[in-house]
C-alpha cells in the first residue's frame, strides 16, 4: 500500500530485512575480488598514504583483535574484534579462538538475534528513521549524477527505484556498503563471522546475548545529522564502482591486524571526494564512540561473572574511546593474544 506516493513502512521494512539478512540474487559471472586501496594509494598518492599510516600508528590498541580480560578475583574473559563478512579468510576460527568459544560460559555479541523476523520487526518499529517524510525525496537531495550512481547500486541489491528515492540517506549508504559478491555469498547460506560465532556457541548450548538491540543500532545511525548522512552518501556515490575494492581493503587490514588504518583511510577518501573530514564526525561519534561507551557499560555485569567472550565489530576496539581502553579504565587488565 502507498500513501502520498510513498511505499508503506511495512513494505520497506520487509525489503530492508531481506536485504540486510539474506541479500538478493545478483547477475551471474561477477568477479568476487578486489584491490587493496591503501596499497594503491602508496604509489598513486604517497602523501595521502603517509597521512593514513601516521594516523594508524598513532591509534592505540590497534594491532590485535583478540584480547584476554582479567581482574583479580574474577575468571578471565575475552574480547574479539569481528568483521561482518563471509570470506573464509576471516570466518575460519584460529585454534585459540575455537578453544575460547568452547570454554566460554556466555557469548556476547552486538546483537543476539539477527533473524529475518527480528530484523523486520525492528525495521517496522523504526518507522520514519528509515524513510524520508514530508514529501522529501533522496533524488532531490542529491545531484542527478550522485543519485544515478546510488540508484544503480541499490538496483543491483534489489531495491526498486521508488523505494530508493525515499530511503533515509544512512539506509542507502548501509546498503551500498555491502558488495554484490557478499550478497551472493549470503544467498548461498554462508555466515558472517559474528553469526558463525553465535552458531558455534549455540551448538554447544551456550547462552548468546546481545549488548545492543537492532532498534538501538538503527537509532544510532539515524541520529547522525542529515547533512552528514548526505555527505557520507555522496562519498559512497563517488566510489560506487569500487565497493569490492573497499571491502577487500578492509578485509586485508583486518587479517594483517592493521585495523587502525581503516578510519583514517575513510577520511582520506572522503576528502578526495570533496567532503570535509569534519562531515564524518557525526558518524564516528554516534555510531562508534557513543556505542563503545554503551557496550562497555552493558558488558560490566557479564565481566563481573567472568568467562564471557565479547565479540563486536573490530572498529569498536582501538583508540582512546575504544573498548580496550574503556575496559582498562574500568579496572580490567587487557592483554593482546592475536
Amino acid at each position: 500500500m502507498r500513501r502520498n506516493g510513498k511505499p508503506g513502512l511495512r513494505l520497506v521494512a520487509a525489503l530492508l530485512a531481506t536485504l540486510l539478512i539474506h541479500g538478493v540474487a545478483v547477475a551471474a559471472g561477477l568477479r568476487c575480488s578486489g584491490h587493496n586501496l591503501l596499497e594503491e594509494l602508496r604509489t598513486s598518492a604517497p602523501e595521502s598514504y603517509e597521512r593514513v599510516a601516521d594516523a594508524a600508528k598513532a591509534t592505540i590498541n590497534a594491532s590485535a583483535l583478540l584480547w584476554r580480560i582479567e581482574r583479580e578475583g574474577v575468571r578471565p574473559s575475552h574480547l574479539l574484534g569481528t568483521i561482518h563478512l563471509t570470506d573464509d579468510r576471516v570466518t575460519t576460527f584460529s585454534p585459540r579462538l575455537a578453544a575460547i568459544i568452547d570454554a566460554a560460559d556466555t557469548v556476547a555479541l552486538e546483537i543476539a538475534d539477527v533473524s529475518p523476523e527480528a530484523t523486520q520487526a525492528a525495521m517496522a518499529k523504526a518507522g520514519n528513521m528509515t524513510v524520508l517524510g514530508d514529501g522529501r525525496r533522496l533524488d532531490r537531495m542529491l545531484s542527478a549524477e550522485h543519485f544515478d550512481k546510488v540508484q544503480k547500486v541499490l538496483a543491483r541489491a534489489g531495491v526498486p527505484e521508488v523505494a530508493a528515492k525515499v530511503f533515509q540517506p544512512w539506509v542507502a549508504t548501509m546498503i551500498m556498503s555491502v558488495s554484490d559478491c557478499e550478497r551472493r555469498s549470503a544467498m548461498k547460506g554462508k555466515l558472517v563471522l559474528d553469526a558463525k560465532i553465535a552458531a558455534a556457541a549455540r551448538k554447544k548450548r551456550k547462552p548468546v546475548v546481545g549488548l545492543e538491540t537492532i532498534e538501538g543500532q538503527l537509532a544510532a545511525m539515524a541520529s547522525v545529522p542529515e547533512d552528514q548522512q548526505l555527505d557520507m552518501l555522496r562519498v559512497g556515490a563517488v566510489y560506487s564502482d569500487r565497493i569490492e575494492d573497499q571491502l577487500e581493503t578492509l578485509l586485508q587490514l583486518y587479517v594483517r591486524r592493521e585495523i587502525g588504518a581503516a578510519w583514517p583511510l575513510q577520511l582520506e577518501f572522503a576528502e578526495k571526494a570533496g567532503v570535509p573530514r569534519t562531515q564524518l564526525g557525526g558518524f564516528e561519534k554516534r555510531v562508534v564512540i557513543d556505542r563503545n561507551h554503551l557496550m562497555s557499560e552493558r558488558a560490566g555485569p557479564m565481566l563481573e561473572k567472568g568467562n564471557v567472550l565479547i565479540a563486536v565489530g573490530a572498529l569498536h576496539l582501538p583508540g582512546e574511546n575504544g573498548l580496550v581502553n574503556l575496559l582498562r579504565q574500568a579496572g580490567y587488565t587487557l592483554t593482546p593474544l592475536e
